[in-house]
């Protein structure tokens, strides 16, 4: 040690001279007043909240759905909530206020930043130079689990709760203990084993039907039906909002009586239910009447239709807060489409998907027509796709969609969802050539000019989007109807139109004005037709004109 102490020694001394040393303490600065406040802790509660939403947007999130169909989209949620825990610090207003905001887990950063922690989670060691990476999300909600626990005050506050699928398919335990100390739980990601009576998720739904009074939406699936008929004898969840069936054997009484025990019950979602017919919807006296819903939902229920859903809008409760209709193959066929829209004044969502082996019948029907349709989801299908068909049956009824589009019967309508990539060419009138303004004799001269032949078109722009097939993403397409400047209208895809340029088109037809070549962009467009003028000319070359195979050529 005395030899350490004397290298140390000789370290210090620097150009020979020896380095000072203090006989006394030095001298400790003046203690510092106590800081006054920051002005951003006297900011209102309202301007602090709208502060932190900006900041962290997506804790705005109050939409019954999980977590991997939520979020905000080209923002990375992660890095939003440490930037909201950062603010928390500021004070303890602004703590008040963050704590507030509902809680979300997430499994990775969506940014840059994800490249540098996955590698910093890895738990290595001499022997194991990669190291096994951390599940994130898991050791998250176990820090949720205790935070919570133990801070009732934080616990009474949590109304939505949103975790990735794994996380909650593999820490049930974990998330029961969570639900048991939240009582205020609107909405949580729960294990898909829930809804199916899954025996290891029986601790977790028994924690959430007696701690959560306050749960919102829920969802039985086949394999539930049991649990799902003891509701009609409970007073369950009072204020449930949203509820999704799917598969269940229930019939309609059943149904009903379920219903009726959710007077708060506003929208509603049944797939695959085959014991419900019209029967759900007709009045009986000793049965409770179907609950006026502003968003229902049928798929794959053949026995509903028209009938039924008549009967069901001829209420007047029904009819007057309905404003979401889904039909996805159902009994209600898109020939008796208009009969609903006729039915329910206030619907301003509709869709309906069918797959059809006949063309539209020839019959005459009644055009579509609603005031408050906004947004149209038509997607009709054939059920053969043969390659020797003349025409596919789908487009005699996309011809039939097209045809109610120009009469104006939808003026506030603004989506059109289609499967037909040819509806936009559909609704653009065709181009008027510069010479149809005026009437000509015998004798090829021009009389007195008139109107021009006019066409059916739309009233306002209309949103268009198209698809051949349900497993692709929709083409956008934007129609705006003519103005005073421009007698067309235009979309915003260009599309292959042929324009008269002048009215003498020369000998045979054979002038520059018939010129034209269809060449795809690879973006939907067409390439422009190259010109001489278009084409620099070499540095020796001067104004010489190139023939058409070198203009081709580049």
């Amino acid at each position: 040690m005395k030899i350490l102490s004397h290298i140390r020694s000789k370290s210090r001394l620097k150009n020979g001279a020896e380095a000072h040393v203090y006989d006394y303490a030095p001298p400790t600065p003046p203690p510092y007043g106590r800081p006054s406040p920051s002005p951003a802790s006297k900011l209102p509660l309202k301007l602090i909240e709208a502060i932190l939403v900006q900041v962290c947007p997506h804790t705005r999130d109050e939409a019954y759905s999980a977590c991997e169909h939520s979020g905000t989209d080209g923002a990375c949620m992660l890095c939003d909530m440490r930037d909201l825990a950062h603010c928390a610090l500021v004070s303890r207003r602004w703590a008040q206020v963050a704590q507030t905001l509902f809680v979300r887990i997430d499994t990775v950063h969506y940014c840059e930043l994800e490249i540098y922690l996955s590698a910093k989670r890895k738990r290595k060691s001499f022997f194991d130079r990669n190291g096994t990476p951390e599940n994130t999300p898991v050791v998250r909600l176990q820090l949720l689990s205790r935070t919570v626990r133990e801070n009732e005050v934080l616990a009474v506050r949590v109304q939505y709760l949103k975790i990735p699928y794994m996380a909650r398919e593999e820490c049930k335990v974990d998330l029961a203990r969570i639900v048991s100390v939240l009582p205020n739980l609107r909405f949580v990601d729960l294990p898909e084993g829930l809804y199916d009576d899954d025996p290891s998720c029986h601790t977790l739904k028994r924690e959430l039907q007696s701690r959560c009074p306050d749960i919102r939406k829920m969802k039985y699936r086949k394999g539930a039906e049991r649990s799902f008929a003891r509701l009609a004898q409970s007073r369950l969840w009072q204020n449930l909002e949203d509820i999704e069936l799917s598969l269940l054997e229930v019939d309609p009484n059943t149904l009903r009586f379920v219903f009726a025990n959710f007077p708060a019950l506003h929208r509603a979602e049944l797939l695959g239910l085959s014991l419900i017919d019209d029967n759900a919807f007709r009045p009986n006296p000793s049965l409770p009447p179907f609950p006026a819903l502003v968003s229902l939902s049928l798929e794959n229920i053949r026995n509903v239709t028209v009938d039924g859903i008549k009967v069901y809008l001829s209420r007047p409760e029904a009819c007057g807060i309905l404003t979401s209709l889904s039909l996805v193959n159902t009994g209600v066929l898109p020939s008796t489409l208009h009969e609903v829209l006729a039915t329910a004044p206030h619907l301003k969502f509709v869709r309906i998907s069918e797959t059809v082996s006949h063309s539209f019948p020839p019959s005459p029907i009644p055009l579509l027509k609603s005031r408050s349709l906004q947004v149209l989801h038509y997607e009709i299908l054939s059920s053969t796709t043969a390659p020797h068909v003349l025409q596919l049956p789908s487009e005699t009824y996309y011809t039939y969609l097209s045809a109610s589009l120009l009469a104006r019967n939808l003026p506030s309508l603004s989506s059109v969802y289609a499967l037909s990539p040819a509806l936009p060419s559909l609704l653009i009138p065709p181009p008027i050539a510069p010479f149809a303004n005026a009437e000509y004799n015998t004798f090829h001269q021009p009389f007195s000019s008139s109107k021009p032949p006019s066409y059916p078109h739309l009233s306002r722009p209309l949103n268009v989007y198209t698809k051949s097939d349900p497993d692709i993403e929709w083409n956008y397409t934007l129609i705006t109807p003519p103005t005073s400047q421009n007698r067309r209208a235009s979309a915003s895809v260009t599309r292959p139109i042929s324009e008269y340029q002048n009215a003498q088109l020369g000998p045979a037809w054979g002038g520059p004005s018939r010129e034209s070549v269809l060449v795809g962009n690879g973006f939907g467009g067409f390439l422009a037709v190259p010109t001489d003028e278009a084409r620099p000319g070499t540095a020796g070359g001067g104004n010489r004109r190139h023939s058409k195979g070198e203009a081709w050529m580049g």
